[in-house]
């Protein structure tokens, strides 16, 4: 079959016409006629109409030149749908192998690192984690057994972002990404999960002092604890003993602290995932201390000196990855106002010196709230005249602005 390129050398050839001579009448130039006529490259429309008038073919060039033009853009349309086809079967092949191990991973750093690191840069991290969870959720690109695993997931970056938020003193952003980690709890049927998000919504509603529902939000995470299953159940009787003790009920506090310690002797299986989801027992005692110092001294106060020292030893002594830093000066804080209702001044402004020369950027908002009570205690009339109370609550005070 005569090509369009042969046919128009063909006919120019005939008519007697050199390829500057019929470059002229079609308005081309004699290099690109030269591609045409050999096939190098596809003449574009209008120069073959004007070769088909110039050398008189009654319209068969343009017949030919358009049979070839539909050609050329059916294999134009198949080359891509074979380039898409081929690209999605690469795609296809890739997601058969994609795992959530890489995610799960950064998960688990995060929540070892957040123990350590300031709170801004430990948002950040799981912000952009919890968004590759949401994607493939979103997307569907998980094998099927994955589902309530990265629901897991991006339950559990959702609850780092509480933490974050809570620390950076926005309670209600803290708050929505609760909320957001208890639904994929229960997408994902994770009781472990639902347990610690009860815990951690009580935790929030306590930094806003509203205590009659942070103690619902306790009694709504025991439904998800299991006996010797984890230490859910510790930290919730130990969030627990918070509020009572800040509602004024020392007997009930001391007796939920006891609770907890008989759930950590029950336990039989660990924390699926530690760290900023452990409850350690440096931490247990932390909560104690940090508990008891809202009520009235006396026994209380001892009882909260002996637990907040024994939560500063045991992160001081104990594995590096499992020691808060921020739960750990806070602790300092709470065994100072331990000692302030025990009436040792000179004590407590020794438990409080590691944390007065913090920099901004890790004093955290419960930093600086617990401060500020200490430095308020310190200020009684009672201690009118007392040097060492004096230069503490002036140290608070340039720690807190």
């Amino acid at each position: 079959m005569t090509t369009f390129s042969e046919r128009l050398r063909q006919l120019r050839m005939e008519a007697g016409w050199s390829l500057a001579g019929i470059a002229q009448h079609v308005h081309y130039d004699r290099t690109s006629l030269h591609s045409f006529e050999t096939g190098r490259r596809p003449a574009p429309l209008a120069v073959a109409e004007r070769a088909d008038e110039v050398l008189h073919a009654n319209g068969e060039l343009v017949r030919l030149w358009r049979e070839e033009d539909n050609e050329r853009r059916a294999a134009a349309a198949a080359h891509r749908t074979r380039a898409a086809a081929l690209a999605m079967s690469r795609d296809l092949t890739a997601l058969a192998d994609l795992d959530i191990s890489q995610l799960q991973e950064g998960i688990e750093s995060t929540a070892f690192d957040y123990l350590v690191n300031p709170p801004a840069p430990m948002m950040n991290r799981a912000h952009a984690l919890r968004g590759e969870a949401f994607e493939r959720l979103r997307s569907g690109h998980f094998r099927p057994g994955d589902r309530a695993d990265l629901y897991v997931a991006a339950g559990r970056l959702s609850g780092v972002l509480a933490y974050a938020l809570l620390d950076l003193g926005d309670a209600d952003e803290a708050h929505a990404h609760a909320t957001a980690a208890g639904r994929c709890a229960e997408f994902a049927g994770d009781s472990e999960l639902a347990a610690w998000v009860a815990g951690t919504k009580s935790l929030i509603s306590r930094f806003q002092g509203d205590y009659g529902r942070a103690l619902e939000y306790i009694q709504d995470g025991y439904q998800w604890v299991g006996s010797g299953r984890g230490t859910g159940e510790a930290r919730l009787r130990c969030g627990e003993a918070q509020c009572l003790a800040n509602l004024g009920d020392s007997r009930a506090a001391n007796a939920a602290l006891d609770e907890a310690e008989a759930a950590r002797e029950r336990i039989r299986r660990p924390d699926s995932l530690d760290g900023l989801f452990g409850f350690s027992r440096a931490k247990q005692c932390y909560y104690a201390g940090s508990s008891l110092i809202w009520l009235q001294g006396g026994h209380d106060a001892e009882r909260a000196e002996r637990e907040a020292t024994t939560a500063i030893e045991l992160w001081r002594t104990g594995p590096a990855e499992q020691r808060s830093l921020d739960d750990e000066r806070l602790a300092h804080i709470y065994l100072a106002t331990a000692r302030v209702q025990l009436d040792d001044v000179e004590g407590a402004a020794d438990a409080i010196r590691p944390i007065l020369s913090l920099p901004e950027e890790e004093q955290i908002s419960w930093i600086v709230k617990r401060a500020e009570r200490l430095a308020g205690m310190l200020s009684a009339p009672r201690y009118a005249g007392n040097r060492t109370a004096a230069e503490t609550v002036a140290a608070i005070n340039a720690l807190a602005s």
